[in-house]
């Protein structure tokens, strides 16, 4: 049997123990419940976004790394574009 959610698919699993702060690990539960999903697949979902917003800092790392820094104008216009205000790194 196959699972699918979002862009995971698998055909295997790695079981996984994590600890967590209670208060943590009570959210995890409630915005599982929220979004009518598992936990293991809240979390899954969860791990996968950080992993892919981790590989494109790395990348864009690398390229300023090549080409120099974004300029202000940019930035600005990236920020636009996502519907934010502020530059990379501001919260």
């Amino acid at each position: 049997m196959t699972v699918c959610d979002i862009a995971i698919c698998m055909g295997q699993v790695d079981r996984l123990s994590v600890t967590m702060p209670p208060e943590i690990g009570t959210a995890v539960r409630e915005a599982a419940a929220r979004q009518g999903t598992s936990v293991s697949t809240w979390l899954t979902s969860a791990a996968a976004r950080r992993l892919r917003n981790d590989l494109l800092g790395a990348a864009l790392d690398r390229w300023e790394a090549e080409e120099g820094p974004f300029s202000d104008e940019e930035l600005d216009a990236a920020a636009a574009a996502l519907g934010r205000t502020g530059k990379r790194g501001a919260a």
